[in-house]
């Protein structure tokens, strides 16, 4: 497996988005979302999902896609850092 760096996770990304003091809550009512959902994302407790992804784009003008390759390359980041599951490989018949 290649080496990853260790990618920001994008809720850490989402928070520099935010105008300098703008408040969870007031961006969480931006967003539709509540401020615990909000606040769980921004630290890092919690994953962005394909619907938040799609707020933030809107809200911020970036796609949807980039904030959930950025999920992705978090979470493949983590899982790597761990030891690898004990799994028999699937060989192919001839």
């Amino acid at each position: 497996m290649v080496q990853m760096h260790n990618p920001a996770h994008p809720g850490e990304v989402l928070g520099e988005f935010l105008p300098d003091g703008m408040s969870v809550t007031a961006a969480a009512k931006r967003l539709g979302v509540s401020r615990v959902q909000l606040s769980r994302l921004l630290n890092g407790h919690a994953a962005m999902t394909a619907e938040m992804a799609l707020r933030v784009s809107l809200l911020t003008g970036t796609s949807a896609e980039s904030w959930l390759m950025n999920q992705v390359q978090w979470d493949l980041w983590r899982i790597s850092n761990e030891p690898p599951p004990k799994l028999e490989p699937m060989v192919a018949t001839p």
